[in-house]
Protein backbone atom coordinates (compact mmCIF):
# COMPACT_ATOMS: atom_id res chain seq x y z
CA UNK A 1 0.00 0.00 0.00
CA UNK A 2 1.39 3.12 -0.89
CA UNK A 3 2.91 5.53 0.84
CA UNK A 4 1.30 9.38 1.04
CA UNK A 5 3.19 11.17 -1.24
CA UNK A 6 4.21 14.71 0.25
CA UNK A 7 1.78 17.42 -0.55
CA UNK A 8 -0.93 14.97 -1.54
CA UNK A 9 -4.20 16.79 -0.73
CA UNK A 10 -6.25 14.99 1.98
CA UNK A 11 -9.84 15.26 2.93
CA UNK A 12 -12.01 12.76 4.91
CA UNK A 13 -15.19 11.27 3.40
CA UNK A 14 -18.23 9.27 4.98
CA UNK A 15 -16.23 6.46 6.83
CA UNK A 16 -13.21 6.85 4.72
CA UNK A 17 -9.96 8.84 4.18
CA UNK A 18 -9.21 10.43 0.88
CA UNK A 19 -5.43 10.66 -0.20
CA UNK A 20 -4.64 12.30 -3.57
CA UNK A 21 -6.84 9.94 -5.44
CA UNK A 22 -6.81 6.97 -3.09
CA UNK A 23 -10.03 6.27 -0.95
CA UNK A 24 -9.47 4.02 2.34
CA UNK A 25 -12.25 2.31 3.95
CA UNK A 26 -12.25 2.55 7.48
CA UNK A 27 -12.57 -0.51 9.37
CA UNK A 28 -14.07 -0.51 12.99
CA UNK A 29 -14.44 2.43 15.51
CA UNK A 30 -12.22 5.65 14.93
CA UNK A 31 -8.51 4.97 16.56
CA UNK A 32 -8.08 7.97 19.24
CA UNK A 33 -5.15 10.50 18.48
CA UNK A 34 -3.55 8.74 21.54
CA UNK A 35 -3.50 5.45 20.24
CA UNK A 36 -2.56 6.58 16.44
CA UNK A 37 0.81 9.13 18.40
CA UNK A 38 1.93 5.49 19.91
CA UNK A 39 1.51 3.53 16.55
CA UNK A 40 3.77 6.70 14.60
CA UNK A 41 6.38 6.80 18.43
CA UNK A 42 6.96 2.76 17.47
CA UNK A 43 7.62 3.13 14.04
CA UNK A 44 10.18 6.15 14.61
CA UNK A 45 12.05 3.50 17.12
CA UNK A 46 12.59 0.70 14.58
CA UNK A 47 15.81 1.26 12.41
CA UNK A 48 14.81 1.78 8.11
CA UNK A 49 16.76 1.03 5.30
CA UNK A 50 15.78 2.08 1.63
CA UNK A 51 14.61 -1.32 -0.72
CA UNK A 52 17.13 -0.99 -3.46
CA UNK A 53 18.18 1.87 -5.16
CA UNK A 54 14.80 3.69 -5.55
CA UNK A 55 12.45 2.06 -3.50
CA UNK A 56 10.99 3.46 -0.12
CA UNK A 57 12.39 3.05 3.60
CA UNK A 58 10.93 -0.21 4.89
CA UNK A 59 11.59 -1.42 8.71
CA UNK A 60 15.16 -3.71 8.96
CA UNK A 61 12.31 -6.38 10.66
CA UNK A 62 10.15 -7.72 8.72
CA UNK A 63 6.89 -9.77 9.18
CA UNK A 64 8.08 -13.53 7.58
CA UNK A 65 4.34 -14.96 7.45
CA UNK A 66 5.18 -18.56 6.25
CA UNK A 67 3.92 -19.25 10.08
CA UNK A 68 1.09 -17.76 10.76
CA UNK A 69 -0.25 -19.91 7.50
CA UNK A 70 0.06 -23.10 8.99
CA UNK A 71 3.54 -23.97 8.00
CA UNK A 72 5.47 -24.70 10.75
CA UNK A 73 3.00 -26.19 12.66
CA UNK A 74 -0.71 -25.31 13.38
CA UNK A 75 -1.39 -22.03 15.02
CA UNK A 76 -5.05 -20.59 16.00
CA UNK A 77 -6.57 -17.70 13.71
CA UNK A 78 -6.91 -15.46 16.62
CA UNK A 79 -3.66 -15.61 18.09
CA UNK A 80 -1.89 -15.27 14.53
CA UNK A 81 -4.27 -11.78 13.80
CA UNK A 82 -3.01 -10.62 17.23
CA UNK A 83 0.23 -11.31 16.33
CA UNK A 84 -0.05 -9.28 13.59
CA UNK A 85 -2.00 -6.20 15.25
CA UNK A 86 0.86 -6.19 17.74
CA UNK A 87 3.92 -6.29 15.15
CA UNK A 88 2.47 -3.53 13.34
CA UNK A 89 2.01 -1.51 16.57
CA UNK A 90 5.72 -2.18 17.34
CA UNK A 91 6.36 -1.01 13.74
CA UNK A 92 7.08 -3.91 12.05
CA UNK A 93 5.27 -3.08 9.44
CA UNK A 94 6.87 -4.82 6.28
CA UNK A 95 4.87 -8.21 5.89
CA UNK A 96 6.17 -10.82 3.27
CA UNK A 97 3.52 -13.85 2.45
CA UNK A 98 3.20 -15.74 -0.51
CA UNK A 99 0.82 -17.57 -3.22
CA UNK A 100 2.68 -20.85 -1.68
CA UNK A 101 2.52 -19.93 2.20
CA UNK A 102 -1.13 -22.02 2.67
CA UNK A 103 -3.50 -20.37 4.52
CA UNK A 104 -1.26 -16.61 5.23
CA UNK A 105 -2.59 -14.34 2.82
CA UNK A 106 -5.89 -14.94 3.95
CA UNK A 107 -5.36 -14.32 7.56
CA UNK A 108 -2.97 -11.21 6.92
CA UNK A 109 -6.57 -9.99 4.32
CA UNK A 110 -8.31 -10.70 8.41
CA UNK A 111 -5.81 -8.90 9.90
CA UNK A 112 -5.78 -5.70 8.06
CA UNK A 113 -9.20 -5.44 7.70
CA UNK A 114 -9.38 -5.37 11.77
CA UNK A 115 -6.48 -3.39 12.45
CA UNK A 116 -7.26 0.28 13.62
CA UNK A 117 -3.94 1.72 12.83
CA UNK A 118 -2.96 3.08 9.32
CA UNK A 119 -3.14 0.55 6.94
CA UNK A 120 -1.37 2.96 4.04
CA UNK A 121 2.05 2.29 6.45
CA UNK A 122 1.84 -0.78 5.70
CA UNK A 123 4.43 -2.50 3.05
CA UNK A 124 2.23 -5.46 1.63
CA UNK A 125 4.83 -8.10 -0.30
CA UNK A 126 3.73 -11.31 -1.41
CA UNK A 127 5.13 -13.99 -4.38
CA UNK A 128 3.86 -16.28 -7.32
CA UNK A 129 4.60 -19.55 -6.74
CA UNK A 130 7.63 -21.11 -8.87
CA UNK A 131 6.06 -23.90 -10.72
CA UNK A 132 4.09 -21.72 -13.33
CA UNK A 133 5.80 -18.65 -13.56
CA UNK A 134 3.47 -18.15 -17.20
CA UNK A 135 1.95 -14.76 -18.03
CA UNK A 136 -1.58 -16.15 -17.04
CA UNK A 137 -0.21 -17.87 -13.95
CA UNK A 138 1.29 -14.71 -12.67
CA UNK A 139 -1.64 -12.57 -14.04
CA UNK A 140 -4.23 -14.87 -11.77
CA UNK A 141 -2.18 -15.61 -9.00
CA UNK A 142 -1.96 -11.53 -8.21
CA UNK A 143 -5.35 -11.12 -8.87
CA UNK A 144 -6.28 -13.96 -5.82
CA UNK A 145 -3.73 -12.42 -3.89
CA UNK A 146 -5.41 -8.80 -4.07
CA UNK A 147 -8.61 -10.36 -2.86
CA UNK A 148 -7.65 -12.27 -0.19
CA UNK A 149 -5.06 -9.27 1.28
CA UNK A 150 -8.29 -6.79 0.80
CA UNK A 151 -6.11 -4.30 -1.02
CA UNK A 152 -6.15 -2.46 -4.70
CA UNK A 153 -2.51 -2.71 -4.81
CA UNK A 154 0.67 -4.90 -3.66
CA UNK A 155 3.79 -2.99 -2.77
CA UNK A 156 6.03 -5.91 -3.92
CA UNK A 157 5.27 -9.37 -5.47
CA UNK A 158 8.09 -11.37 -6.04
CA UNK A 159 9.18 -14.64 -8.42
CA UNK A 160 9.33 -17.36 -5.26
CA UNK A 161 11.90 -19.12 -7.49
CA UNK A 162 13.22 -20.11 -10.97
CA UNK A 163 11.05 -21.69 -13.70
CA UNK A 164 12.74 -23.45 -16.25
CA UNK A 165 9.61 -23.90 -18.04
CA UNK A 166 8.83 -20.72 -19.11
CA UNK A 167 10.80 -18.12 -20.51
CA UNK A 168 11.96 -15.29 -17.98
CA UNK A 169 11.83 -12.49 -20.29
CA UNK A 170 7.49 -13.55 -20.46
CA UNK A 171 7.51 -13.83 -16.64
CA UNK A 172 8.86 -10.20 -16.49
CA UNK A 173 6.95 -8.69 -18.46
CA UNK A 174 3.65 -10.26 -17.22
CA UNK A 175 5.03 -8.55 -13.51
CA UNK A 176 5.56 -5.53 -15.44
CA UNK A 177 2.39 -5.17 -16.89
CA UNK A 178 0.77 -5.45 -13.43
CA UNK A 179 3.14 -2.43 -12.17
CA UNK A 180 1.89 -0.51 -15.30
CA UNK A 181 -2.05 -0.74 -14.55
CA UNK A 182 -1.35 0.12 -11.16
CA UNK A 183 -2.26 -3.47 -9.10
CA UNK A 184 2.08 -3.36 -8.20
CA UNK A 185 4.32 -0.96 -6.57
CA UNK A 186 7.49 -2.78 -7.53
CA UNK A 187 8.69 -6.45 -9.10
CA UNK A 188 11.14 -8.95 -7.02
CA UNK A 189 12.62 -12.28 -6.79
CA UNK A 190 13.62 -14.69 -4.55
CA UNK A 191 15.78 -17.59 -4.23
CA UNK A 192 17.51 -16.74 -7.90
CA UNK A 193 21.52 -17.12 -8.36
CA UNK A 194 23.27 -14.64 -10.21
CA UNK A 195 23.32 -15.87 -13.38
CA UNK A 196 19.13 -15.71 -13.02
CA UNK A 197 18.92 -12.23 -11.90
CA UNK A 198 21.45 -10.98 -14.21
CA UNK A 199 19.07 -12.68 -17.20
CA UNK A 200 15.71 -10.94 -15.56
CA UNK A 201 17.33 -7.54 -14.68
CA UNK A 202 18.37 -7.76 -18.53
CA UNK A 203 14.45 -7.62 -18.94
CA UNK A 204 12.98 -5.20 -16.36
CA UNK A 205 15.34 -3.72 -13.57
CA UNK A 206 13.76 -4.82 -10.36
CA UNK A 207 13.62 -4.17 -6.88
CA UNK A 208 14.53 -6.65 -4.49
CA UNK A 209 15.53 -10.39 -3.69
CA UNK A 210 15.04 -12.65 -1.21
CA UNK A 211 17.87 -15.26 -0.47
CA UNK A 212 17.95 -17.74 2.71
CA UNK A 213 20.59 -16.10 4.89
CA UNK A 214 21.63 -16.92 8.18
CA UNK A 215 24.99 -18.31 10.52
CA UNK A 216 24.30 -22.06 9.24
CA UNK A 217 23.32 -20.73 5.30
CA UNK A 218 26.17 -18.44 3.95
CA UNK A 219 26.47 -19.31 0.40
CA UNK A 220 25.16 -16.13 -0.93
CA UNK A 221 27.97 -14.31 0.60
CA UNK A 222 30.00 -15.12 -2.50
CA UNK A 223 28.42 -13.71 -4.87
CA UNK A 224 25.01 -13.45 -4.62
CA UNK A 225 24.89 -10.77 -2.07
CA UNK A 226 28.14 -8.75 -3.28
CA UNK A 227 25.89 -8.83 -7.38
CA UNK A 228 22.71 -7.18 -5.04
CA UNK A 229 25.36 -4.54 -3.65
CA UNK A 230 26.83 -3.63 -6.94
CA UNK A 231 23.20 -3.69 -8.30
CA UNK A 232 21.51 -1.70 -5.56
CA UNK A 233 19.13 -4.69 -5.27
CA UNK A 234 17.26 -4.74 -1.98
CA UNK A 235 18.18 -7.91 0.27
CA UNK A 236 15.10 -9.14 2.20
CA UNK A 237 16.72 -12.01 3.66
CA UNK A 238 14.20 -15.02 5.16
CA UNK A 239 15.54 -17.97 7.72
CA UNK A 240 17.42 -15.98 9.50
CA UNK A 241 17.06 -18.35 12.08
CA UNK A 242 17.42 -21.53 10.04
CA UNK A 243 13.97 -22.92 11.09
CA UNK A 244 14.67 -23.08 14.48
CA UNK A 245 17.91 -24.05 14.77
CA UNK A 246 19.67 -21.06 16.07
CA UNK A 247 17.27 -20.60 19.05
CA UNK A 248 18.21 -24.06 20.74
CA UNK A 249 14.48 -24.62 21.35
CA UNK A 250 14.81 -28.03 19.50
CA UNK A 251 17.42 -30.90 20.50
CA UNK A 252 17.82 -33.95 18.57
CA UNK A 253 15.71 -36.56 18.72
CA UNK A 254 12.20 -34.01 18.77
CA UNK A 255 10.43 -35.12 16.40
CA UNK A 256 8.04 -32.52 13.85
CA UNK A 257 4.60 -33.38 13.22
CA UNK A 258 3.41 -34.05 9.62
CA UNK A 259 2.55 -30.94 9.05
CA UNK A 260 5.48 -29.26 9.64
CA UNK A 261 7.83 -28.96 6.58
CA UNK A 262 10.98 -29.50 9.16
CA UNK A 263 9.77 -32.88 9.61
CA UNK A 264 10.78 -33.42 6.16
CA UNK A 265 14.52 -31.66 6.25
CA UNK A 266 17.64 -33.65 6.76
CA UNK A 267 19.28 -30.74 8.83
CA UNK A 268 16.50 -31.60 12.00
CA UNK A 269 17.41 -35.48 11.45
CA UNK A 270 20.44 -37.52 13.13
CA UNK A 271 23.88 -36.45 13.02
CA UNK A 272 23.29 -33.58 10.79
CA UNK A 273 21.05 -32.08 13.80
CA UNK A 274 23.83 -33.00 16.79
CA UNK A 275 26.34 -31.20 14.76
CA UNK A 276 24.60 -28.26 14.48
CA UNK A 277 22.97 -28.29 17.50
CA UNK A 278 26.67 -28.45 18.95
CA UNK A 279 27.49 -25.03 16.74
CA UNK A 280 24.43 -23.55 18.24
CA UNK A 281 25.31 -23.96 21.70
CA UNK A 282 28.56 -22.64 21.20
CA UNK A 283 27.59 -19.51 19.45
CA UNK A 284 25.00 -18.95 22.27
CA UNK A 285 27.47 -19.23 24.65
CA UNK A 286 29.43 -16.63 23.23
CA UNK A 287 26.22 -14.38 23.07
CA UNK A 288 25.50 -14.97 26.72
CA UNK A 289 28.85 -13.71 27.89
CA UNK A 290 27.84 -10.32 26.10
CA UNK A 291 24.42 -10.16 27.46
CA UNK A 292 22.29 -11.48 24.52
CA UNK A 293 20.75 -14.48 23.41
CA UNK A 294 21.37 -16.81 20.13
CA UNK A 295 18.61 -15.60 18.70
CA UNK A 296 19.42 -11.93 19.07
CA UNK A 297 22.82 -12.83 17.83
CA UNK A 298 21.50 -14.66 14.64
CA UNK A 299 19.32 -11.64 13.91
CA UNK A 300 22.17 -8.77 14.26
CA UNK A 301 24.61 -10.79 12.66
CA UNK A 302 22.11 -11.20 9.34
CA UNK A 303 21.69 -7.17 9.77
CA UNK A 304 25.26 -6.71 10.12
CA UNK A 305 25.93 -7.18 6.28
CA UNK A 306 26.18 -4.57 4.32
CA UNK A 307 23.92 -5.70 1.35
CA UNK A 308 21.17 -6.50 3.95
CA UNK A 309 18.23 -4.25 3.61
CA UNK A 310 15.79 -6.65 5.88
CA UNK A 311 16.13 -9.11 8.25
CA UNK A 312 12.46 -11.36 7.38
CA UNK A 313 11.67 -13.13 10.55
CA UNK A 314 8.43 -15.44 11.28
CA UNK A 315 6.95 -15.11 14.38
CA UNK A 316 3.45 -17.14 15.87
CA UNK A 317 3.10 -14.39 19.06
CA UNK A 318 3.46 -11.58 20.38
CA UNK A 319 6.47 -12.39 22.55
CA UNK A 320 8.13 -13.60 19.42
CA UNK A 321 7.77 -10.25 17.73
CA UNK A 322 9.19 -8.46 20.69
CA UNK A 323 12.03 -10.57 20.48
CA UNK A 324 12.94 -9.85 16.72
CA UNK A 325 12.78 -5.88 17.60
CA UNK A 326 15.12 -6.42 20.64
CA UNK A 327 17.55 -8.01 18.48
CA UNK A 328 17.66 -5.72 15.77
CA UNK A 329 19.15 -2.95 18.53
CA UNK A 330 22.18 -4.77 18.35
CA UNK A 331 24.52 -3.65 16.08
CA UNK A 332 27.76 -5.82 15.58
CA UNK A 333 31.16 -4.31 15.20
CA UNK A 334 33.29 -5.82 12.54
CA UNK A 335 35.20 -7.27 15.60
CA UNK A 336 32.56 -9.16 16.63
CA UNK A 337 31.50 -10.29 13.04
CA UNK A 338 35.28 -11.69 13.30
CA UNK A 339 35.11 -13.36 16.63
CA UNK A 340 31.55 -15.14 15.54
CA UNK A 341 33.38 -16.74 12.70
CA UNK A 342 36.16 -18.02 15.01
CA UNK A 343 33.56 -20.10 17.15
CA UNK A 344 32.00 -21.26 14.07
CA UNK A 345 35.20 -22.43 12.95
CA UNK A 346 35.81 -24.24 16.01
Amino acid sequence: MRERRAGAPSRRLDGCLQIGTRVFKRVGPPVPALAIGIVHLERARMQQRQLGHDGPLVPVIGFGAWPIGGGMGPIDERQAINTIHHALERGVTLIDTAEAYRTSEEVIGRALATWSGPRDRVFLATKVRSDDLSAGHIKQAVERSLRSLGVEEIDLVQAHGWDAHHPIEASMDAFQDLVDQGKVRYIGVSNFDVPQMQDAWNRHPFQSLQPPYNLFDRGVESSILPYCARQQIGVLAHSPLAKGLLTLRYRPGHVFPADDERSQMPRFQGDAFRRLTIQATALNAWAQERGHSLLELAIAWVLSHPAVTVCLCGAKSPDQVDDHIRAAEWQLSDQERRDVERVLQE
